[in-house]
């Protein structure tokens, strides 16, 4: 019943408004027959009162004065103040409850309030009692204060749910939007990473191996088994990065994925620093020499960050083979109890080829990479010439292995069973 009359309201608001105004009308009018002066000098307060109400939404406050004043004007000639009688001022007084705030809304009820009483004691209807005067209207005006201030809350209610509603969505919107940045540029950077370091070394090896062609054939030809080598692990990093791209479950997807040209075997792992043998084999064969030093206890690292880490040393490598010209570089890793530090210096060259058009994202790459992993990266020349690169990346800390008890001392009391109660 509810849910169709409310459609109904929906569809047919005039109509319902209509109705309202005439009931209204009807209402009031039939106050003013028998007392008083009787029913037909009551009617221009009727109409007085009622014409009005045609605009209580656009201008609550003039309305309900006016309603306010009719029925006062009506209560001080002798007819007898009830609520059927100043029904327009209870409409208006709604209207102005639903729509403006709490303390207008009291004020304008004490003012009807004090209007209507006044009214009814200076004309002393007969029958009429003091309570009936006085105490009644009290109650029955608060009635439509109510009854507006609840829809105003409903409404003020729904709003704010709405507002939420569609705040949420928005962020939701903005997160999605965000994370799909993020993916991209973590996407990027791994094409990067991989695209740069095995052409520039496949780049090095070709250029060494044109150089030895005539002098030393044999070492020419070893360089280029390298160079068919770097091509093929290039393409593998490719295949397992742009496979990133697909969908679960998709041939060809990260879970399906196999090695190149259909070999049926699967990609391997993320690289870490248990490769580094084989980096160094690479830029050896390209005419780098690159030395490996660990400090401090090795540990196994997380997958993360164990990425994280070759990937900074090789970018780096790259950088001194594509830019520095030099013959030499060196690999430094500090294992700390907190952080690892990972530090590649060169030594320099007698010439530096010019950068290419529009610069890189060597270093932009590898700054990026060591804050998201939670640390940090810095870049520069060196005092003494070269150039250096240190990351520095946390480590999950280890807890320290309980102290062994000394000969004689007693050992400490046994730890109480979980759960059991002192």
């Amino acid at each position: 019943m509810l849910p169709s009359w409310s459609r109904f309201t929906d569809r047919h608001p005039r109509l319902v408004e209509a109705a309202l105004l005439l009931l209204v009308l009807a209402i009031t009018s039939r106050q003013y027959a028998g007392t008083g002066h009787g029913w037909a000098a009551g009617q221009p307060f009727v109409a007085a009162a009622w014409v009005p109400l045609l605009w209580r939404r656009s201008h609550p406050v003039p309305v309900l004065v006016a309603a306010a004043v009719c029925a006062a004007g009506s209560a001080g000639l002798g007819y007898a103040l009830t609520p059927a009688l100043a029904l327009p001022a209870l409409v208006a007084l709604y209207e102005l409850a639903a729509r403006a705030p709490q303390r207008t809304v009291y004020a304008h009820y004490a003012l009807v309030l004090a209007l209507l009483v006044s009214a009814a004691l200076l004309a002393d209807v007969e029958g009429q009692t003091w309570r009936d005067d006085v105490v009644a209207p009290v109650f029955w005006l608060l009635l439509p204060v109510f009854a507006g201030t609840a829809v105003r809350n409903r409404r003020a209610y729904l709003d704010s749910v709405r507002l939420r509603a569609e705040h949420a969505e928005r962020t939701r919107e903005e997160e999605a939007r965000r994370r799909v940045a993020e993916e991209r540029v973590r996407i990027a950077r791994e094409l990067h990473d991989v695209v740069a370091h095995h052409m520039a070394l496949a780049h090095a090896q070709a250029g060494t191996a044109a150089r030895l062609a005539r002098t030393r054939p044999a070492q020419a030809e070893e360089i280029l088994g390298g160079l068919t080598g770097t091509t093929a692990a290039a393409l593998r990093e490719l295949q397992a990065t742009v496979g990133l791209l697909r969908e679960p479950g998709d041939p060809g997807g990260p879970e399906n994925t196999t090695g190149p040209a259909g070999s049926g075997e699967p990609l391997e792992p993320a690289p870490g620093l248990g490769r580094l043998p084989e980096l160094v084999a690479a830029f050896a064969s390209a005419g780098l020499a690159v030395t490996v030093a660990a400090e401090g206890a090795e540990r196994e690292l997380p997958p993360g960050l164990d990425l994280t880490a070759y990937r900074i040393v090789q970018e780096a490598l790259t950088n001194v083979a594509k830019h520095a010209g030099a013959d030499a570089a060196r690999v430094r890793l500090a294992y700390g109890h907190d952080r690892l530090t990972v530090t590649v210096t060169d030594e320099g060259g007698a010439g530096r080829p010019p950068p290419p058009p529009g610069g890189g994202f060597g270093l932009l790459g590898m700054r990026e990479r060591a804050r998201a992993a939670g640390g940090g990266l810095r870049a520069g020349p060196r005092p003494g010439g070269g150039f250096a690169v240190t990351a520095e990346l946390p480590l999950p800390v280890r807890p320290e292995p309980p102290a062994a008890p000394t000969p004689g001392q007693p050992p400490g009391p046994a730890a109480e069973p979980a759960g059991e109660p002192r």
